[in-house]
């Protein structure tokens, strides 16, 4: 596990190559994330604005940001819930 320094900022990497399923799963719950099942799944526009309380529209500006790591296919935009997950984390700080 690797740890990048930015800003004063400690940030640990997740390198999913080195770790299983339960192992980032256990490392989202030391973060008070509990219940994911699968940390690698897609979720839509739609879960995001579900999840942030915002309408649709306002989800499609978010994911166009550049700094939230969405990932565009085709006309449909998805983000991976742990990537998603750890923006949302970052962004509370």
């Amino acid at each position: 596990m690797k740890e990048l320094k930015q800003d004063n900022l400690e940030i640990e990497l997740i390198d999913t190559e080195e770790k299983n399923i339960e192992e980032i799963t256990s490392l989202l719950a030391s973060y008070g994330m509990k219940n994911i099942e699968n940390p690698f799944m897609n979720i839509s526009v739609k879960d995001v604005a579900k999840d942030l309380n915002i309408g649709k529209n306002k989800a499609y500006e978010l994911f166009k940001q550049d700094d939230f790591p969405s990932l565009n296919i085709g006309r449909s935009w998805k983000i991976m819930l742990l990537s998603y997950l750890l923006w949302k984390l970052h962004k509370r700080i």
